[in-house]
């Protein structure tokens, strides 16, 4: 079974993405430390596209307690 994160934006908008809560803040977090305008990648569930999210614009993570992808 894969984890499944949901990622909200400063804009409101919702990702769910693959990987546990633990693993995406820390991609999150080392986006922050990195380069100016480093951007965190991860895949979201639904379309399996790889998206990098500016680490600034992150207001909260969650570990859903649904896995559906739909």
């Amino acid at each position: 079974m894969t984890s499944i994160t949901e990622i909200v934006l400063v804009g409101g908008d919702h990702l769910r993405v693959h990987g546990d809560a633990k693993e995406i803040e820390r991609l999150i977090l080392s986006a922050a430390r990195g380069s100016i305008m480093e951007l965190a990648w991860v895949t979201e569930v639904q379309t399996g596209q790889r998206v990098g999210i500016n680490p600034d614009h992150v207001l909260l993570l969650r570990a859903p307690t649904d896995v559906n992808p739909a």
